[in-house]
């Protein structure tokens, strides 16, 4: 029994869920039994999430339980993996048999399912958000069916259904697609001028396969780190100087935690996240929130924040810009637009955050931010919903497969409405 099953928090400690009853099903059938005979029921993954998303006043259902499922498909360029795991129990097997994913999260340890429903997303400019290399679903119904789902077999709904927040039912098996395996290296560069990332964010962005920049915002430099495929080419840009040893991307913080730099090649699945899938993180001392914004807006969005930054540094712990290309998945944030995203680690008092956050949004939302659903936001529900031009079509979707409110909870009560 999980830790986050004992105590019934996410894992930042910030969130306590309200779950009348929670179950760990051991079994598809034992599953599908237990949505047939609850009012209302949701699926938690890792606990990653910061917002009320996987909350519920009914039944609460960890997945990590059921059986574990690893269907290499060579011939389709497809894994089968069942919805409780996480990257990082996926990733060192695919490396294994010669195949990789085209993107991760900084954090391989949060859950599959759980990324996927919530748009959450990895870094570079030809690379989508997770849920985009979903190809099919698998998920129970209200009534305790089978439904299954994929973007060849139903192409009109299917980028509907993949980003979902859990409101379609509850997904036990997800197919993504893989590529053959390939070598990354990853180095770090050093007191790069928040100037030059701003004047220069194509290059900058572009100088790898995956780029982060670090900074707190309350002084002129950023740490820019670099993921670079050894098969591909880059910008050539190279600011600042090179780390001369490993570092952490949260200052302070102990640099064994975090997957290997100083330009050395390695597997994918060993440079790609930041931090090291045979790690796993203690207790999230933080809050976090995070913003996607249409990649013109980068420099604007930059001068906004340095612009408050001597009011943000104090209460953060690290802050990272990234970019992601554009999807059709309607609930994606980066729905329709190549975006560059801002993302907030706050210490953890939400007291002195809160309205923090409403500062952060104050200077983001007139240049087109939309809050990630897993994190935490100051908007209402309702201005959430005006940002995506899908959330009609979504919401019919919704009613569709789950006309009685079986997976309906507070945050999508509140981001749909109630008939």
């Amino acid at each position: 029994m999980s830790s986050l099953f004992e105590t019934a928090t996410n894992w930042a400690g910030n969130v306590t869920f309200g779950a009348a009853r929670w179950h760990r099903p051991q079994s598809i059938d034992e599953l599908r039994r237990l949505v047939a005979n609850s009012e209302r029921i949701r699926a938690v993954g890792s606990g990653h999430s910061f917002s009320t998303v996987a909350d519920t006043r009914g039944d609460l259902v960890r997945l990590d339980g059921l059986p574990h499922v690893i269907e290499l498909d060579t011939t389709a360029s497809a894994v089968t993996v069942s919805a409780g795991l996480r990257y990082a129990d996926v990733i060192l097997g695919l490396e294994r048999a010669g195949f990789a994913l085209a993107n991760l999260a900084s954090l391989p340890h949060i859950s599959i399912a759980g990324s996927v429903a919530t748009g959450t997303h990895g870094s570079g400019d030809t690379q989508r958000c997770l849920a985009a290399s979903v190809r099919a679903l698998q998920l129970i119904g209200p009534e305790g069916d089978m439904v299954e789902l994929s973007r060849d077999a139903d192409p009109d709904l299917f980028p509907g259904s993949v980003v979902a927040l859990g409101a379609l039912g509850i997904v036990t098996r997800l197919t993504l697609d893989i590529e053959p395996s390939y070598e990354m290296a990853q180095s770090v560069r050093v007191a790069v001028p928040l100037d030059e990332v701003s004047a220069h964010f194509d290059a900058v962005s572009g100088a790898a396969y995956s780029v982060s920049v670090f900074t707190d915002w309350g002084g002129d430099e950023a740490q820019v780190w670099l993921k670079r495929r050894t098969d591909r080419s880059d910008s050539g840009w190279s600011g600042g100087r090179p780390a001369g040893q490993p570092m952490n991307p949260v200052p302070g913080m102990p640099p064994e935690f975090s997957t290997r730099q100083l330009d050395v090649p390695g597997p994918w699945c060993e440079r790609l996240p930041h931090f090291r899938p045979e790690l796993t993180p203690g207790a999230g001392e933080e809050l976090q929130s995070e913003y996607y914004l249409p990649r013109a807006a980068a420099p604007a969005a930059i001068a906004a924040l340095r612009g408050l930054g001597q009011r943000l540094a104090p209460a953060l712990h690290i802050a990272e810009v990234r970019t992601v290309r554009a999807d059709d998945l309607w609930l994606s944030p980066a729905h329709g637009r190549d975006s560059v995203t801002f993302h907030f680690t706050w210490v953890k008092d939400l007291e002195r955050v809160r309205p923090l956050i409403a500062e952060v949004e104050a200077a983001l939302l007139p240049l087109g931010a939309r809050p990630h659903w897993g994190k935490l936001t100051a908007l209402a529900p309702r201005d959430i919903a005006a940002l995506y031009e899908h959330i009609d079509a979504f919401a019919q979707l919704a009613r569709k497969h789950d006309p009685s409110g079986t997976f309906r909870n507070d945050f999508t009560d509140n981001l749909l409405g109630t008939a």
